[in-house]
């Protein structure tokens, strides 16, 4: 047998320990040796020892073949934005597939949100210039807008989707998105094997929710990436639905969209879809593509039977669902 491939766990906060406690389950029944570490970060961990993200968390997610992550509440920005910029996480890969089952709006919804991952709004640069001004200070470069673009490309190509869309507003932000979609028309260029196309981002969020079905692979800078996304998941039933991976060169951390939905955490019923869809995920960055598809066609086979939490109109417990997830994998 191979050696385990070593794993950090981070549940965090809310309803994070629960849906990683049933993402864990599941990849451990895959038969996939795994060595998974558990490490503490978030509100609750601040509140008791003072700081949000310890550093031997920091290293153990270092020291990781990939990252398994929960939720982050309040610390979010001490977190899960640490995280991906200590990793070096410059992708920030979002699906969105309506799945039979899961009531949405758009049953034929199936697009990848592609988003920058390191620079724009979210590099949190702001200054009081004088009282009651404050500015925020938008950071887009060359190197990481055809950094992003390339992936996306090359992504699509691997993965026989024949669109992509860039997504900005350069007839507003002429310099800072003008880079963006400039670069995003030099990588075009070597892949004439894809179709590519441009969209303003008010514009495409109005034709994602009037025909969502037109869009393939979107590639868009950082905050856009964070707000078309979510918008994408309520297309398709909720952010419970949503997975996420953050993706480096040397490192990657797995994450589903939702947050720590304080209302349900501890009560055991919160999805878990999207924590699993995460694993998944992880195990096609690990090469694993065959654990992974079983994974895919037993909960496709949990939601299309009704097997599921209350959320999605079933009884399940959390645990429950996954243990049903786990049976059909066979």
């Amino acid at each position: 047998m191979n050696d385990p491939y070593p794993i950090a766990v981070i549940p965090g906060d809310g309803v994070g320990p629960e849906v990683v406690e049933a993402e864990v389950l599941v990849l451990k029944a895959t038969g996939i040796p795994f060595d998974f570490t558990m490490y503490p970060a978030g509100d609750a961990h601040k509140a008791q020892c003072g700081v949000a993200l310890p550093e031997d968390t920091l290293r153990g997610a270092k020291d990781a073949r990939a990252v398994v992550f929960g939720a982050a509440g309040d610390s979010a920005a001490e977190v899960i934005l640490r995280l991906r910029s200590e990793l070096g996480t410059f992708v920030n890969l979002r699906p969105a597939r309506a799945y039979p089952g899961a009531t949405c709006l758009f049953p034929k919804t199936d697009m990848i949100i592609v988003r920058e991952n390191s620079e724009c709004l979210y590099r949190g640069i702001e200054d009081t210039i004088a009282p009651g001004v404050i500015t925020a200070t938008r950071v887009i470069t060359e190197m990481a807008s055809e950094r992003i673009a390339r992936f996306a490309f090359e992504y699509a190509r691997e993965n026989g989707r024949s669109r992509v869309m860039a997504v900005h507003k350069a007839n507003v932000l002429r310099k800072t998105d003008g880079l963006f979609r400039d670069c995003c028309r030099r990588v075009a260029g070597g892949f004439p094997d894809i179709d590519y196309e441009e969209g303003l981002v008010d514009s495409v969020a109005m034709r994602m929710v009037m025909d969502p079905s037109r869009f393939d692979v979107i590639v868009t800078t950082n905050m856009f990436g964070d707000i078309l996304s979510d918008l994408a998941a309520g297309l398709i039933g909720g952010l419970g639905m949503c997975p996420s991976a953050n993706l480096g060169e040397k490192h990657a951390l797995f994450e589903p969209v939702h947050g720590t939905a304080p209302d349900i955490a501890g009560k055991g019923v919160a999805n878990p879809s999207a924590a699993i869809m995460c694993g998944s995920m992880l195990l096609r960055y690990l090469g694993e593509d065959t654990a992974a598809e079983r994974i895919d066609r037993a909960l496709d086979d949990c939601l299309s039977g009704g097997q599921t939490t209350p959320d999605l109109g079933g009884a399940l417990s959390t645990m429950d669902m996954a243990r049903e997830v786990i049976k059909r994998m066979g």
